[in-house]
């Protein structure tokens, strides 16, 4: 005979004590008689909610959720989700701003800023800010016309800024870097 052994071939007991494959099988028999035992006792039905796995299908012919998105409905889906259309929508009036108002006017004008619907317009001479003030109403409407109803309500017209001294949130009154040199 061949006194060697094979893993699968249970372990000699000594002393009536089991080892190796043969404990864990016992172990395994002993945890599967507990779990029917408790099953019996509380009904065959299972507790709580019992979770299924969702198999995917086959795609339908039309559209679906899983179809590849156009990038342009997927970033306004985004900018609607986190409230940001009336910042975009804002953001037209300065990129569009040519075309809204027309090439002559967007010369010598640019928007400077954009806050609860008042839109700031700097000109490059105060003969164009006259010229605006006296535009207002048309360049309001076509505004309206080309981004869309209530992003602009007043326009604010501003003439030329001379430069100013004051640099930085803390200033320091008087003549500033002036007053040292005479």
């Amino acid at each position: 005979m061949d006194n060697r052994s094979s893993p699968g071939d249970p372990q000699p007991v000594e002393d009536g004590e089991m080892r190796g494959p043969d404990l864990a099988r016992a172990a395994l028999q002993a945890a599967r008689e507990q779990s029917a035992a408790k099953r019996k006792q509380r009904g065959s039905k299972p507790q709580g909610k019992v979770r299924t796995r969702r198999r995917r299908g086959w795609s339908a012919a039309g559209p679906d959720d899983r179809d590849p998105q156009p990038l342009g409905k997927l970033a306004s889906r985004i900018a609607k989700d986190r409230g940001w259309t009336e910042n975009l929508t804002g953001g037209q009036v300065f990129a569009k701003w040519g075309a809204l108002v027309g090439e002559e006017v967007a010369e010598h004008t640019k928007p400077v800023a954009l806050k609860d619907g008042e839109l700031t317009v700097q000109a490059e001479s105060t003969a164009w800010a006259t010229q605006l003030r006296l535009l207002q109403r048309q360049i309001l409407k076509r505004i309206a016309d080309g981004v869309g109803r209530d992003v602009v309500k007043r326009i604010k017209v501003q003439g030329p800024a001379a430069p100013s001294w004051r640099y930085g949130p803390r200033h320091v009154p008087g003549r500033g870097p002036r007053d040292t040199y005479g």
